[in-house]
């Protein structure tokens, strides 16, 4: 008889049963729990792992030891005297400055309660100012702004004062009474009104473009640099936490050396392409020349018979703005220059045409323009679209990682990267996918590892998250511009980043005008 090969001792017999014992027992356990139950087992495994993840990869970049910004808003406490603030002109955007200063039509608090985005609003940071002067050549829009002006968020706190309507800006200026202007009129009126402006002693924060000529730009740029007076450009969108975030991806050199960024806008709407002067149901907006103080709203351009269509859609003629130049790019270069501080670019070469919206207009539907900074090795591309809503987004390039810069900040690897190839190949980081994106809601750094966080980082806001409040990036920005009058200091969108954007969209406008590239000279500093 042989003997037989699986017999086993009893101790070995013992541990086998117990084992088998246990294995029984585990799916019998397995067997009574609910798929919800294995289904929870499996998301806390995913959500340790990506929390393991995102440690890993946060500490790569060298961001887990980020410096967030500090934030003191919601406890200054603006003192000193009164700010009695004059604004000239008074259409959409107007309203919109007039808000940031805590001051709002009846007819929109209406309208923003039903939409639940006044709580907000009147969270916002009282500073301590009066709007006692509305000029405009529209009587419409001269009412809308004296209305505007007589509700204040802080009734309790804003002292009883007239609010006077002024015929034109040169009396507004020439009144004692006023400290401080805001010019919200169409382009061609703006250098002449700051230089104006500062001449008689008035601080000013302007709208873009600073300027649409070249003479005007450095009369402008000189009147500011010999005065003691506050210049801010009206570019709200550097206030957001998201864009501090940026300058610390930047200042960590996450991106390695930045060769290109592309700057893009896409619109395909006609109010997107300047087409104002109809309603909703195609009727003319108000206005004639009974009410419009038409020889006044020309200023310095040439006579032409009054036309609705030029006081709503002035954008579309070169007399009065660059177009997409001076209404979409000047955004873009605030953008890439309160980044990186490029300054004026060597040369600038602009194509384009009018293929989409055929009416009267001038400017171009499509337009491409190249800035070239060959010291910074370096060039900025940007291209616009009126007859597409595609988002293109813009974005810096780098040899270890590009970032995505819009409301959120996402940043992704370079499948060649040599800084992070090991973190690739260990799949830690996917190429394909952000590595990285910066929720400003939040208020914090994070890691994309997951569907739903890769959905919102890609969201656009327009507000701001402060200690966990949405915040108006454009009161923040004039909450700057009046920190600057009240404490001294220098805002950040001085004469000095208005005089090198000004001179930057003049030559891509000349570029389109010329068909040719334009040149910078910086000795003689001129545009050549």
């Amino acid at each position: 008889m042989e003997a037989n090969n699986n017999k086993q001792t009893p101790p070995e017999k013992e541990k086998r049963e117990g084992v088998n014992a246990e294995r029984r027992k585990v799916l019998k356990t397995i067997v009574g729990l609910p798929v919800a139950g294995l289904l929870g087992f499996e998301i806390l495994k995913k959500k340790n792992y990506d929390a393991e993840r995102k440690r890993i990869m946060l500490k790569e970049l060298g961001l887990d030891s980020f410096e967030y910004p500090e934030w003191n808003y919601g406890q200054q406490q603006h003192s000193g005297d009164l700010l009695r603030i004059g604004f000239i002109g008074f259409g959409s955007r107007a309203k919109s400055l007039a808000n940031a200063l805590g001051f709002m039509h009846p007819a929109d608090v209406e309208t923003h309660r039903k939409n639940r985005s006044l709580e907000n609003w009147q969270a916002q940071e009282w500073m301590n100012v009066a709007i006692t002067g509305i000029c405009d050549v529209f009587d419409l829009h001269a009412q809308e702004g004296i209305a505007t002006a007589n509700n204040s968020l802080h009734p309790e706190k804003t002292p009883t004062v007239e609010v006077k309507r002024y015929k034109t800006y040169e009396e507004m200026l020439d009144d004692p009474a006023i400290d401080a202007v805001v010019i919200a009129t169409p382009d061609h009126h703006h250098a002449r009104m700051t230089i104006r402006a500062i001449r008689a002693g008035k601080h000013v924060y302007c709208e873009k473009s600073p300027a649409i000529r070249e003479a005007e730009l450095f009369e402008l740029y000189d009147t500011v640099k010999n005065s003691e007076k506050v210049y801010q450009l009206g570019h709200q969108i550097t206030q957001s936490a998201v864009f501090q975030q940026a300058k610390e991806i930047i200042r960590k050199n996450i991106l390695g050396k930045i060769t290109l960024i592309e700057t893009t806008t896409n619109r395909n709407t006609a109010d997107g392409a300047w087409i104002r002067h109809l309603d909703a149901e195609g009727n003319p907006r108000p206005g004639n020349d009974k009410t419009i103080d038409w020889e006044q709203w020309l200023g310095n351009t040439p006579y032409v018979p009054f036309s609705i269509e030029r006081y709503y859609n002035w954008t579309q003629w070169f007399e009065y703005d660059m177009g997409m130049i001076g209404q979409l790019f000047t955004h873009e270069y605030d953008a890439v220059n309160q980044l990186l501080h490029l300054g004026i670019p060597r040369s600038v070469t602009s194509s384009g045409g009018i293929y989409y919206w055929k009416d009267s207009r001038e400017i171009p539907d499509v337009l491409h323009c190249v800035f070239e900074y060959p010291a910074r090795e370096l060039t900025l591309l940007y291209s616009g679209d009126l007859a597409s809503s595609r988002n293109r987004g813009r974005i810096f390039f780098g040899n270890e990682a590009s970032l995505e810069l819009g409301s959120n900040a996402i940043v992704t690897a370079d499948q060649h990267s040599v800084r992070y190839a090991q973190s690739i190949r260990s799949g830690v980081i996917d190429p394909s996918s952000p590595m990285m994106s910066f929720n400003p809601n939040a208020g914090q750094i994070d890691a994309v590892t997951s569907a739903s966080e890769k959905y919102y980082a890609m969201r656009g806001l327009t507000t701001t998250s402060i200690n966990g409040r949405q915040v108006d990036v454009t009161h923040l920005h004039m909450r700057e511009w009046i920190q600057c009058i009240r404490n001294g200091g220098t805002p950040s969108a001085d004469i000095e980043m208005a005089f090198q954007e000004g001179i930057t969209c003049i030559m891509a406008h000349r570029s389109y005008l010329e068909k040719r590239p334009v040149f910078w000279d910086e000795v003689s500093r001129r545009i050549v």
